[in-house]
């Protein structure tokens, strides 16, 4: 896989998880949340985003989370994805102390499904925004959509690659209502 790089011109193949070329990325507050967070990866893949990805927890390891935080500025890091599951601060922790964009991913644990997850990423108190997608997988898969467009308001071929993944999508629905005409024996639509 080759990524476009911090400057959207280099073409040189980029392994993602390499800190020195990410322009993404995401914390998790534990291992058990990657299985869901793949659709974010997925999402970055598909659209050649460089990204890194740890665990690292805003209540147990808070001194990591900001050690994280300082390298990946450092480094070059353009917007970090935090996803947790209950209490979910990790994102309002990493917004406290970035004024990169910040994306929160809420995952559903027992026994509230999501809600308080989703409540705890997205009340953030004025001056400290995260923008907030929606609870697992949906939103595991829009937070690497996000920040794709986030970094392709700078990047002229990611913004591209972004139109053409809308394209993509939009073929595909219609791909799919032709065919569902097709097996229920009604014309094409004018």
């Amino acid at each position: 896989m080759s990524s476009t790089g911090r400057s959207g011109t280099d073409t040189t193949p980029t392994a993602n998880g390499d800190l020195n070329t990410a322009q993404v990325m995401i914390l998790m507050g534990s291992d058990s949340d990657l299985p869901r967070m793949r659709q974010c990866l997925t999402s970055l893949e598909a659209l050649d985003v460089a990204y890194d990805i740890r665990v690292a927890s805003a209540h147990r390891t808070p001194a990591r989370v900001l050690d994280i935080i300082q390298r990946a500025e450092a480094a070059g890091v353009q917007v970090f994805i935090c996803a947790a599951g209950g209490a979910a601060h990790l994102a309002g922790a990493v917004a406290a102390h970035t004024t990169l964009p910040v994306i929160g991913v809420p995952l559903a644990v027992p026994p509230l499904d999501g809600v308080d997850a989703l409540y705890a990423t997205v009340q953030m108190p004025p001056g400290m925004p995260v923008a907030t997608v929606a609870v697992g997988d949906f939103g595991a898969h829009n937070a690497g959509l996000l920040a794709a467009q986030i970094l392709a308001v700078g990047d002229a071929d990611l913004r591209a690659r972004v139109k053409a993944h809308r394209e993509a999508m939009r073929t595909k629905v219609l791909s799919k209502n032709a065919k569902m005409r097709a097996e229920l024996g009604l014309p094409p639509e004018a």
